[in-house]
C-alpha cells in the first residue's frame, strides 16, 4: 500500500495513544492491556488501514460517480443518505468480521491461552477486546463522518444561491416534528362497535371473526383518512410547550398522499387547496390552488403565528379533484418546526451508528465465545440478514401465519405450527425494532432533529440492553469455555 497513505493515517493511530492511558485509569491495567492488544491486532493485519481507506474512497467517490439533480433534497441525498449508509455498512461488516476474528483466532492459535493463564478474568479479556474494538471504531467513525461534514460544507457552496437557501435553511438544521395523535384506540373502539352490530343481525363463526374484524376496522380507518371530492379535511396537531418558542418563525407542512387507486399513475398530480389557523384566534392562511404528486412527501413552508394559545395548529385541506385522495394516518401530516443547528444533531446521528457498532461488536464477540472464527462470522451474519428481513416478519404476525392469506380469493394460508412460530416471530421482530427504531440517516438527510432523549434512548436500548444482554450471555459463555479442548478439536 502507499506510504503516503499509510504514514498520515499511522500518525493519526500513534495520536490516539492517549485513550490507551485514559483505559488504564478508567478501566484498569488488565483491561487496558487487551484493548492495547487489540489495536496492535487490527494494525498487524493492517485492517485499521484498510477500513480507513475503504471509508475515504465512500466519502469521496460517492459524490464523484452519482451525479446529484442540483436541488438541496438530491444534493443532501447523495452527500449524506448515500455516504452515511456506505459508512454504516463498511463499519458494520468489518465490527463483525473483526469481532468474530480477534477471539475465535486467538483462541484457534492458542494466543488466547497465553493470556488466560496470567490474573485476568475472562470476562475482562471479553469486555477488553470489545472496548478495543469500539475505540477502532470510534477513530474510524470521527474519521469518515468528519470528512463527510467537511466535504458537505465545501459541495454547498457550489450549488445555486436559491438551492443554497433551501439546504442552510429545510436541510441542514435540526428540526423537530408533530404528529397528529394516535388514532387506534378510537379506531379500534369504533371497529369493537359495529362489529358488535354486525354479529347481532348475521351471526359469524370464529374462523370468519377476525377477516370480518379486519375489514370493519379498514373501513373505519378509511374514515379517518379519505378525502372525498368536494370536501374538506381537518388535522388539528398539538405543538404544547413548543408553541413559545416558534413565535414569528416559519414552519414546514410534511404531507404525503395516494389515491388508492393503483391504475393511477404517479406523474398524475392533484389540485388541494390548504387553510391554515383559526379566525379571531390566530392569523391566517390559505393556499393558492397547489397541484402536488401523489406516493411522494412534500413540504409546504407556511407563515408564522398560525398557533393558537393552546398550541394547537388547525390545518384544514379541500379536495377540489373528481377522485378520493388518502393521507395515510402514520405519515399523510406532520409539522416540522426549527429546533437546532445541523452541526451538534448530525454527531448525535453519529454516535448512534456508533452505538449501532456496539451492539455488532459485542454480537460477534459472543458467537466466538463458543465456535470457530468461519462458523461465527456465519452465525453473525445470519442474524444480521434477519433484521433486514423484519418486513417479513411483520407481515407474518399481521396475518396471524406462516402461509400467507389472500383476502380477495379467501384463502388462509394457516399452518399447524403457526402458534409456535408466530408467537417467536413476535418476540424477535420486537427485539429488531429496538434497534431499528432509530434512524439517523434518514433524520439527517431530511433536516430531522435528534434529541438528545433520543440519543439516550438508543443507548440505552441498544448498548444497555440489547448489548448488554448479548455481552454478559458472550461473557458467561467464554468463561466456562475449556480453551485447551477447544484448539484440540480444530
Amino acid at each position: 500500500m502507499d506510504a503516503r497513505i499509510i504514514y498520515p493515517l499511522s500518525r493519526i493511530a500513534a495520536r490516539l495513544g492517549f485513550l490507551r492511558g485514559l483505559a488504564r485509569l478508567v478501566l484498569g491495567q488488565r483491561i487496558a492491556a487487551v484493548m492495547n492488544l487489540t489495536w496492535k491486532a487490527a494494525f498487524r493485519f493492517r485492517l485499521f488501514i484498510v477500513i480507513a481507506v475503504l471509508l475515504l474512497g465512500a466519502v469521496v467517490a460517492l459524490p464523484i460517480l452519482i451525479k446529484d439533480d442540483g436541488t438541496a433534497q438530491g444534493f443532501t441525498q447523495i452527500l449524506i443518505t448515500y455516504t452515511l449508509t456506505a459508512i454504516a455498512s463498511l463499519l458494520g461488516l468489518s465490527t463483525l468480521w473483526l469481532a468474530c476474528g480477534t477471539l475465535a483466532r486467538d483462541i484457534e492459535e492458542c494466543q488466547i491461552q497465553v493470556v488466560a493463564v496470567k490474573p485476568i478474568a475472562r470476562w475482562q479479556i471479553w469486555l477488553g477486546k470489545w472496548l478495543g474494538i469500539m475505540s477502532l471504531n470510534a477513530a474510524l467513525l470521527a474519521l469518515a463522518g468528519g470528512s463527510v461534514y467537511a466535504l458537505l460544507l465545501w459541495r454547498a457552496n457550489r450549488l445555486p444561491a436559491a438551492q443554497q437557501y433551501v439546504l442552510r435553511n429545510e436541510v441542514l438544521v435540526a428540526r423537530g416534528s408533530v404528529k397528529q395523535p394516535d388514532l387506534n384506540k378510537e379506531i379500534d373502539q369504533e371497529t369493537d362497535k359495529l362489529l358488535k352490530e354486525r354479529l347481532e343481525k348475521t351471526p359469524a363463526t370464529a374462523a370468519d371473526l377476525k377477516d370480518v374484524r379486519k375489514q370493519l376496522r379498514d373501513q373505519v380507518k378509511a374514515d379517518y383518512e379519505v378525502v372525498p371530492p368536494g370536501y374538506m379535511h381537518l388535522w388539528q396537531i398539538d405543538l404544547g410547550v413548543t408553541k413559545n418558542s416558534l413565535r414569528n418563525k416559519p414552519l414546514q407542512l410534511r404531507i404525503k398522499f395516494n389515491t388508492g387507486d393503483p391504475n393511477i399513475g404517479s406523474t398524475r398530480t392533484f389540485t388541494g387547496i390548504w387553510r391554515i389557523g383559526v379566525p379571531q384566534r390566530t392569523e391566517l392562511y390559505q393556499s393558492e390552488p397547489m397541484s402536488l404528486a401523489p406516493d411522494t412527501f412534500h413540504e409546504l413552508k407556511i407563515p408564522p403565528n398560525l398557533v393558537d394559545e393552546k398550541g394547537l395548529l388547525t390545518i384544514q385541506f379541500l379536495n377540489v379533484n373528481e377522485i378520493p385522495l388518502l393521507f395515510p394516518i402514520d405519515e399523510g401530516m406532520e409539522v416540522l418546526y426549527p429546533q437546532g443547528g445541523f452541526g451538534l444533531n448530525f454527531v448525535r446521528g453519529l454516535f448512534i451508528i456508533f452505538c449501532w457498532m456496539g451492539l455488532l461488536a459485542a454480537l460477534g464477540l459472543a458467537a466466538a465465545s463458543f465456535l470457530s472464527f468461519p462458523v461465527a462470522a456465519f452465525f453473525a451474519l445470519g442474524l444480521l440478514a434477519m433484521s433486514f428481513a423484519s418486513g417479513t416478519l411483520s407481515s407474518a404476525v399481521s396475518e396471524g401465519t406462516i402461509g400467507g392469506y389472500n383476502a380477495e380469493k379467501g384463502i388462509h394460508g394457516n399452518t399447524p405450527v403457526d402458534f409456535i412460530v408466530i408467537p417467536v416471530f413476535r418476540a424477535v421482530l420486537g427485539i429488531i425494532n429496538l434497534a431499528k427504531e432509530f434512524s439517523p440517516i434518514d433524520s439527517l438527510s431530511t433536516g430531522r432533529s435528534i434529541s438528545w432523549s433520543q440519543l439516550g434512548l438508543a443507548f440505552t436500548q441498544i448498548i444497555l440492553l440489547l448489548g448488554g444482554i448479548i455481552a454478559l450471555s458472550g461473557m458467561a459463555i467464554f468463561s466456562r469455555r475449556e480453551l485447551a479442548t477447544a484448539q484440540g478439536n480444530q
